[in-house]
Parts: C-alpha cells; structure tokens; sequence
C-alpha cells in the first residue's frame, strides 16, 4: 500500500483569501498567517522560493516552527545549481549550503528536487556532470531528479539514479510526451516517487478551476498506481486547472483520501 502526499506549488497567493464567495483562506489572512492554515490542511508543501535562492536558515526554521509534525516540505533546488552550473562540481559549494539550510526542516524534509532546464542537453558533458553530482548527494535525503529533454529518458539515466538512489520526478507539461513518461514508471525502483503537474502560463487569477483536466488526472492515477514505489508525492501549479488546492482535492478523491478545506473559510480574521 503506498502512501500518498498531495501538494499545492507554495501557500502564498493573494487569490487564495476569500472575499466574497468561499475560496481557501479566511477573509483577512495575512500572509504570515497563510502557511499554518495551509498545513492544517495539506500534508506536504512544494516550495518555489529556494529555486531562486539559498533560504536562511531563519525562515527554515519559521517554516518548521509554524507548521505541525505531520507536514512534509519538498524544496526545489538552486537554479544556480541546476539552470547556471549545469551540475558541474562548480556548484557542490552551493549544494553543500542548500543542504545544509534545507535540513533545518528536520523530518519535515520529504525531497529537494532537482529541476533541470529543457536546454539541459543530453551529451557527454553533461551526463560525466550528472554522474559526478548525484554522488555528491547525501544517502539519508530524498532526491529526483526532473528532466525536460526525453532524450535523458533511457537507460543509462535510469541506471544512475537507481544506483545512487535517486528518483525520477516526471511533470505533467509542455516538454515531454505523456506516453514516453508513463513507459518511464516502470523504470523507477526507487521507494520515493514524485510527480508535479504544471501548466500553460496563460492563467491570471487563482480562484477557480478554469481549464477541467479531469479525464487528464484519471489517466495519470491509473499510470501512477502501476508504480512501486511506497511513498508517492503529487503536487499542483496553479497553472494546471487555475486553482490548485481544488487540482488537489480531485486527485485525493481518485487515491480515495477525503477532500480538505479550511474549515472556517467564510470567516473573518479581523
């Protein structure tokens, strides 16, 4: 039986603070406010922001302070590493540092991903930087690794992550055929599995479902349970269906988890 973890793409989003009709947050919420509410919620969080930058270790632990035991945190690694280094050993120093600010979150700490660009070409270079890195990993940390060249889907690839157990994160998107993804499932040996589901950036407010993908996530359900993987996390974009907490709450149905709101959504925090 696996355990599932079902995700929202970060907590902090204006659209989500209820104004009129019920959305997620109470009316008020202050943005200090927005993470706890969510977590009371949700049982594990894909945050964006360290892609940007390494955090510091003060707002870790705020995160971990302000959040209960059950909650897991996925961190999705430097782009300095992963879109300006390529992997290479330039940028062990900087995943020393992440890994040391990221593993504030204690057991909270469920994966760090490790996104790498669609101009990630798949040639020798880059897979000896590959190779070279994932041994830099360290062996008690979930890591996958999520590619936006099919070309990396062979193998090879498969072999190296098996090998350092390293998992394969697979996105729902523009960059990698479904069907190649699906036949990739069966590659996984890892008891860690990670799948995201973005979207066309042409969605401009977060309040509602405006683009249905339910047929979409009955046949991702269908593929994800041929896994074997014990521990599968899922996470949403708002960019999926326009408002990731509901994109959630329909993938918990399929899994037959109950689906989770605020409960006092319509209620003022002033």
């Amino acid at each position: 039986m696996k355990r599932i973890f079902i995700a929202c793409q970060g907590w902090n989003y204006k659209d989500w603070i209820t104004l009129h009709e019920p959305v997620f947050y109470p009316r008020g919420t202050q943005i200090d406010r927005m993470l706890s509410i969510y977590s009371e919620v949700f049982d594990a969080v894909e945050v964006d922001s360290t892609f940007y930058a390494i955090p510091n270790k003060s707002v870790v632990e705020s995160w971990y302070r302000k959040t209960p035991e059950w909650i897991r945190f996925a961190l999705k690694m430097p782009r300095e590493i992963s879109h300006e280094k390529f992997l290479s050993k330039e940028s062990f120093k900087t995943l020393e540092a992440f890994i040391d600010a990221a593993c504030v979150l204690q057991d909270k700490l469920m994966a760090i991903l490790i996104q790498l660009p669609s101009y990630f070409e798949a040639n020798r270079t880059n897979a000896l930087n590959f190779r070279n890195f994932l041994r830099q990993l360290p062996k008690h940390l979930n890591f996958a690794v999520e590619f936006r060249q099919d070309k990396w889907l062979i193998d090879w690839t498969f072999n190296e992550l098996t090998r350092n157990n390293v998992s394969l994160c697979l996105v729902e998107g523009e960059w990698i055929s479904r069907e190649k993804m699906f036949q990739a499932i069966e590659h996984i040996k890892n008891d860690f599995f990670y799948v995201r589901f973005m979207g066309k950036r042409d969605i401009t407010t977060f309040d509602r479902i405006v683009r249905s993908q339910d047929e979409n996530l009955i046949i991702w359900k269908k593929a994800l349970e041929l896994s074997s993987a014990k521990t599968l996390l899922i996470s949403f974009s708002n960019f999926y269906e326009g408002f990731a907490p509901e994109s959630a709450n329909k993938m918990r149905k399929l899994f037959g988890l109950e689906p989770r709101m605020p409960v006092d959504r319509q209620a003022s925090l002033f």
